[in-house]
């Protein structure tokens, strides 16, 4: 399989059922904003957490089921799909490590260890994506999970930037107003 087809050339693209879209479709920027999330994920992995490690790598299979799913304007039941078990499963992480941390008693500034502060930004381009997914879904039927997906991750995201700084040392730091 060659890399290049020059399919793309002018400036059109193919969806998972080979309709032809603008490369700067609402659909396509929606999945390719999931997979900046899922490559910046690629470049925190490793940190000197196991289980954060785990868990990331669990959230990249995931986005690569977003992206396979924002793909395809008219899926059938056996394709790839975001389901409610995969916000679910965000959700036990973020219960699971609340518990770890103090609570929290203002905002706090996106910084801290190194991989804590990636998570932090890995957060916001979670969080791009997600307005890109809601932009998709005023213009056409998505899946309504895969937002809530988006939305759920982004929470974890912001939960694990906060474990990985506590775990390593570094305080959180309240804005100034």
């Amino acid at each position: 399989m060659s890399i290049y087809t020059g399919r793309g050339d002018d400036g059109e693209t193919d969806l998972r059922d080979m309709t032809r879209v603008s490369k700067a479709s609402a659909r396509i920027e929606a999945y390719g904003t999931v997979d900046e999330l899922n490559a910046l994920l690629g470049t925190i992995r490793p940190t000197d957490h196991d289980d954060i490690n785990d868990r990331l790598s669990t959230i990249q299979n995931h986005l690569h089921v977003v992206q396979a799913d924002f793909a395809n304007p008219d899926p059938d039941e056996d394709d790839p799909a975001i389901r409610p078990a995969h916000v679910e499963t965000v959700e036990d992480w973020i219960d699971a490590y609340d518990e770890e941390l103090e609570p929290l008693t203002s905002f706090i500034l996106p910084t801290g260890s190194e991989h804590g502060a990636a998570l932090h930004h890995a957060r916001t381009v979670c969080r791009r994506a997600e307005r890109r997914a809601v932009a998709l879904a005023a213009e056409e039927r998505i899946n309504e999970d895969a937002v809530q997906y988006l939305n759920r991750l982004s929470d974890g995201l912001f939960t694990f930037a906060r474990v990985v700084n506590a775990r390593d040392g570094e305080p959180e730091e309240a804005p100034d107003y």
